[in-house]
């Protein structure tokens, strides 16, 4: 009787693999902020999340919460970015008319930016309107506005000290009218006011902030 052979044993046998990871965290996260941007918190299902991310409502609470935990770790995201493509501007020894000027500018492109048209600011479109019932949001939108308050105070003193301003000057008063500039450029972009517009706006603000030029 013929023994049959058995076949060769493979040389390297299939490990097992624990369950495969179907998504980016960091892509995901970024979806879900451009889609609670455009449409805000209440009107964003977790169907909607869960068809731009693509990933099942299971996945989507482990990897970050309930709803709520995502709105908020967007939220945090988009503060995040806004504040790397501003700090620079902040910093850089310029004329105070330019860093004006290059600081409206950047905000402009983060407000008129989408696929499907402007989204505006996060923070004065969707987040201020979660802040009404939500403390620990109504925490991170003030504390937003602060620190765009401070950012603008240090620069108009800055340019007081150096002979840019007059004396007479209050930095803390010029800041709250830039802050008050960049709402108002945020809530126009959204309603899809020209960017031609908007600039005139901007120039006609840092006019009154810094003097008109000739």
């Amino acid at each position: 009787m013929v023994q049959k052979s058995k076949p060769p044993a493979a040389a390297n046998p299939p490990k097992r693999r624990g369950r495969p990871r179907a998504y980016e965290p960091e892509v995901a996260l970024g979806k879900a902020l451009d889609l609670f941007r455009t449409q805000g918190f209440a009107a964003t299902s977790l169907d909607d999340l869960s068809e731009a991310t693509g990933m099942n409502r299971p996945s989507l609470y482990g990897a970050f919460g309930d709803k709520r935990e995502l709105y908020i770790k967007s939220y945090q995201r988009y503060r995040e970015e806004a504040r790397a493509a501003m700090v620079e501007i902040f910093r850089q020894e310029m004329p105070v008319r330019q860093r004006l000027e290059r600081i409206f500018a950047s905000a402009l492109n983060i407000y008129l930016s989408g696929e499907a048209g402007p989204r505006g600011c996060f923070t004065v479109v969707t987040a201020a309107s979660e802040a009404v019932s939500d403390p620990e949001i109504r925490a991170m939108v003030l504390d937003g506005l602060s620190e765009l308050d401070k950012a603008f105070t240090n620069c108009f003193r800055r340019a007081r000290e150096k002979g840019e301003l007059p004396a007479s000057a209050d930095p803390a008063v010029l800041a709250q009218v830039a802050s008050a500039t960049v709402h108002s450029i945020a809530i126009r972009s959204r309603a899809r006011v020209s960017r031609k517009d908007l600039e005139a706006i901007v120039k006609g603000a840092i006019d009154v902030m810094v003097g008109a030029t000739a």
